[in-house]
């Protein structure tokens, strides 16, 4: 898309104005209390879940946790590069961030959720092998795999960001400043560009869109070949257990997912509409992921248990 300014080229933005959430100025007050509980929670929930995956010989020893423990950690610095921005929003506080913040919000941003996203995938892949190969699943998936398999990710996620903030801080920026949204991403970014931002779209379009949509459809496939196997277990109590622990998983996935491909999927969008949308992905469901793995699934739950009854025991030997 071609971009006309009358700003002269020779003039360069040194910060940019987050404009945040549309929001009744009422209600300013209310949502930066959800806001702030929901960063809040995010984090304890999350922390939760990471101890508790770290102190339980049980779980740390098994893909399917250490790839829950290593969402969490994502989900609390995911949450903390994006809320706390957010709840300024509603604040008198100066709504400014330097040109340097907005690069590294941007990098960090992508880099964290590129990586998430390519972890939800290897979630599905080993959900996938413990149902659909439960004999073959200690060779398939082993501790030192899925160490290796989780590394790529983040190296994946790293490059990932690293190009998006490339590409998108390579264009010359020489005002207005004002970012129609509650943080620096892409689409927002590239509307105050003095610049073609062609190429940018088309980036976009396929290094996220299509890569967030094509993880998705290898998701949902995984879960195709899961239920039909789910289906074949002759006890009730083995299918639930098998429902249970996927339905968890596809939840969060489908409340992650969904969001992220119909934004990017429309680079070139203006709609105001977007921030609301793009609030799921970023500020509900590291919210969610917490709930739902420790809420419905029974060995997370159980190690809670033997955690708390271990920390009886020591308070009474005391």
């Amino acid at each position: 898309m071609k971009r006309n300014r009358n700003t002269s080229l020779d003039t360069v933005v040194t910060d940019f104005l987050l404009l945040g959430l549309a929001h009744p100025p009422n209600l300013r007050t209310f949502l930066f209390l959800v806001f702030f509980l929901i960063y809040i929670l995010t984090q304890l929930g999350n922390l939760l879940i990471l101890l508790t995956v770290w102190a339980d010989p049980k779980l740390h020893a098994r893909p399917m946790y250490i790839l829950l423990g290593v969402l969490s950690f994502l989900d609390m610095w995911l949450s903390s590069v994006i809320v706390p921005q957010l709840i300024l929003n509603f604040t008198p506080a100066s709504k400014a961030i330097p040109f340097g913040g907005c690069v590294a919000q941007l990098y960090f941003f992508h880099f964290l959720g590129s990586t998430q996203c390519f972890l939800y995938t290897l979630m599905a892949y080993d959900r996938y092998l413990a149902i659909c190969q439960p004999l073959r699943y200690p060779v398939l998936m082993n501790g030192k795999l899925c160490t290796i398999l989780v590394a790529g990710a983040w190296v994946a996620g790293s490059i990932h960001g690293s190009i998006q903030a490339t590409l998108t801080f390579r264009l010359p920026y020489c005002g207005p400043n004002q970012i129609d949204y509650f943080i620096c991403d892409i689409p927002a970014v590239l509307r105050l560009a003095c610049a073609d931002t062609a190429i940018n779209e088309l980036v976009t379009f396929v290094d996220i869109g299509v890569v967030a949509a094509s993880c998705f459809l290898l998701i949902l496939l995984s879960y195709a070949n899961i239920v039909h196997a789910i289906l074949k277990i002759r006890t009730a109590d083995g299918r639930r257990r098998a429902f249970s622990t996927c339905g968890s998983h596809l939840t969060v996935v489908t409340v992650y997912y969904v969001p992220c491909i119909f934004i990017y999927l429309r680079a070139g969008s203006k709609s105001s509409f977007d921030g609301a949308v793009a609030v799921f992905y970023t500020v509900v469901t590291p919210l969610l992921n917490p709930l739902i793995y420790t809420l419905r699934n029974q060995e997370v739950k159980a190690a809670l248990k033997r955690l708390r009854a271990g920390r009886g025991h020591v308070g009474g030997d005391k």
